[in-house]
């Protein structure tokens, strides 16, 4: 029993040493590459990698990565203050040596995903209203749209807004439904109608004369966006209090001095 029980003792050991080296060198990786998109980007600080999958020495070993995910927080752009970038790159083939050296420059991959995230703050600003408040409206049941007579079905890429502006001459909170539209690489804010669901708070009081015009305040096109590595937006929606950007290719080449600002 007491051989036993040293051989148990043992083998925990072990394998607690195994663990050890395994993040550790999964954590010098990450450092690695994360420096390397830093410094390629022209990133204020470094974004945050993360090698997935268990162990990580024996993909090291093969040369290939399941899912290295990539986050780069408070990125300035043109449009908005600030955004968040992320990307998943999947089925990464890349030699531990390059990782241990620094010297990735590319790397083919099997599946790339990117994604932009701008906050309801961030969006305020872009759109002059500083309490801006987004939330997705509930999918496939009527919405209790209101005002000009919405069809209160929600559809894919629809979101609610909801802020203070003016109306004629008092300042209001309301909350309107709007759309989110790709054209290209832009997405089109269409606000379509007034929202007087769970997640709105809008006024009937409105009149019919400025509801264009209020309407308005809550629609624009932010341009251009590009999204990590190049990738070109295919969807757009809303996710809790943020706008999602979202986009994805297969079996390609990347530039890791690319983490593209939009």
């Amino acid at each position: 029993m007491v051989v036993m029980r040293k051989l148990i003792i043992g083998l925990v050991s072990l394998l607690a040493l195994a663990l050890v080296v395994d993040f550790g060198a999964a954590a010098y990786s990450e450092y690695r590459v994360s420096r390397a998109i830093r410094e390629g980007g022209d990133l204020s600080s470094d974004p945050q990698v993360t090698f997935h999958g268990f162990p990580f020495l024996t993909q090291a070993a093969d040369g290939k990565y399941q899912n290295i995910e990539i986050k780069a927080s408070d990125v300035p752009t043109d449009y908005v203050g600030s955004t968040t970038i992320e990307a998943n790159v999947r089925g990464v083939s890349v030699p531990l040596s390059d990782l241990i050296d620094g010297t990735v420059n590319t790397v083919p991959v099997d599946r790339l995903e990117g994604r932009v995230r701008i906050e309801a703050t961030d969006l305020g600003q872009f759109l002059g209203i500083v309490d801006l408040q987004v939330s997705a409206p509930p999918a496939d049941k009527s919405d209790g749209t209101g005002g000009s007579g919405g069809s209160g079905m929600t559809t894919n890429g629809g979101v609610v807004l909801t802020g203070t502006v003016p109306v004629g001459p008092i300042q209001t909170k309301v909350s309107v439904q709007a759309d989110l539209v790709l054209d290209g690489d832009s997405v089109n804010i269409v606000a379509s109608d007034f929202y007087f669901g769970p997640e709105g708070d809008a006024d009937f009081s409105i009149p019919d004369f400025a509801k264009p015009a209020v309407l308005g305040l809550f629609t624009k096109t932010v341009d251009s966006q590009t999204l990590p590595f190049g990738i070109l937006p295919t969807e757009v929606r809303a996710e809790g209090s943020q706008i999602v950007i979202e986009g994805s290719v297969e079996h390609v080449t990347i530039d890791l001095d690319q983490i593209e600002q939009p």
